[in-house]
């Protein structure tokens, strides 16, 4: 059962990661083309796939509600990566509290070892920047 749970709370910190990935990607994406459209006429036409529909729209229309996005997109890439933080900490509280260590870890109570596996940071070997 502890190890369920355990391995639950490692799924549930990975799929947060993995979502919080693939809306930073988004992100890019969206900065990029708002970048692009502003150095475009604002009354030239363009294209923009909503619910799986091209609807043809002008620059001054798109653009607004693209920055719009940008905006939520940031908003949710800030509220999951502190969950995703949240997640960690529960992750290692439960390590600890269980004396659970992974294949290949060394004793807690030594020292770090040199090299690709030592010092490594966080639970999971989840970097969040």
């Amino acid at each position: 059962q502890v190890v369920s749970r355990f391995n639950r709370l490692r799924q549930d910190q990975r799929g947060l990661a993995s979502k919080a990935a693939e809306l930073e990607l988004e992100l890019n994406e969206h900065t990029l083309v708002i970048e692009t459209l502003r150095e475009v006429d604002p009354t030239r036409k363009c294209f923009r796939m909503v619910g799986g529909v091209l609807v043809e729209r002008t620059v001054k229309e798109v653009l607004p509600a693209l920055e719009s996005n940008r905006e939520q997109i940031s908003k949710l890439i800030e509220a999951l990566a502190q969950q995703l933080q949240a997640k960690g900490r529960e992750l290692s509280e439960f390590r600890e509290r269980h004396n659970i260590r992974l294949v290949g870890e060394d004793d807690p109570k030594s020292a770090p070892r040199d090299g690709p596996e030592g010092g490594k940071g966080g639970p999971g070997g989840v970097l969040v920047s």
